[in-house]
């Protein structure tokens, strides 16, 4: 994975007034954390950090004006619930060589077998890796498989250096009859009739002031 470099500025101001007056200059606050370092408050740009995080796991430079460049991952990312920018990040510290556990997404490629039903029980796995070959994610066959198959953790197929940190078992892929439209019209009419028998609530009666 190749390094996004990010120009970074040291911030001496907090709270919430302060972030507010940093997003505003189209800026994110964001904290360096991690091999028992003291935490180094900055600012990002707004924009280039947006880009750079669309991609997850995303290696940074991050380099503060004025003083050290550091080597991070991502930890955190603060969203807006409502208009998405970022609020918010957290930065960990690593090293190049260094094992690092990331989560990757899981990718289906191919087609089941006729009315199968492929249900990806795990959007993503827990892996270990070297900090700069996170791998982008594990791709998973499902070309052929019959109804009643199933792909676990240990079935995969992991890129070279990378190791699963999760229990070999763990269930990733798994393959079922699909319903017929008789069944899901049941399942229909039988949650319809469960919200009729519902009792309604009993209005709750506000307290004296």
């Amino acid at each position: 994975m190749a390094e996004v470099k990010i120009q970074a500025e040291s911030r001496t101001e907090f709270g919430k007034g302060a972030a507010r007056r940093i997003r505003r200059d189209n800026k994110v606050p964001a904290v360096l954390y991690g091999h028992g370092s003291d935490p180094v408050h900055i600012s990002l740009p707004g924009h280039d950090t947006m880009l750079a995080l669309k991609t997850a796991n995303a290696l940074l430079l991050i380099e503060v004006e004025g003083g050290e460049s550091h080597l991070a991952l991502p930890k955190q990312v603060q969203r807006d619930p409502i208009k998405g920018f970022i609020e918010h990040v957290d930065l960990v510290i690593v090293r190049r060589g260094e094992k690092v556990q990331v989560d990757i997404a899981v990718h289906l490629e191919g087609e089941a077998v006729s009315d199968a039903l492929v249900v990806l029980e795990a959007q993503s796995i827990l892996v270990e890796a070297e900090a700069t070959h996170i791998p982008d994610g594990v791709t998973v066959s499902i070309e052929g498989l019959e109804i009643g198959a199933q792909i676990h953790a240990s079935d995969l197929t992991l890129p070279t250096g990378t190791t699963l940190a999760i229990e070999p078992d763990t269930l990733v892929v798994n393959v079922t009859q699909q319903p017929t439209a008789e069944q899901l019209e049941g399942d229909t009419e039988a949650a319809a009739e469960g919200a009729e028998a519902a009792p309604a609530e009993e209005p709750v009666a506000a307290a004296a002031e």
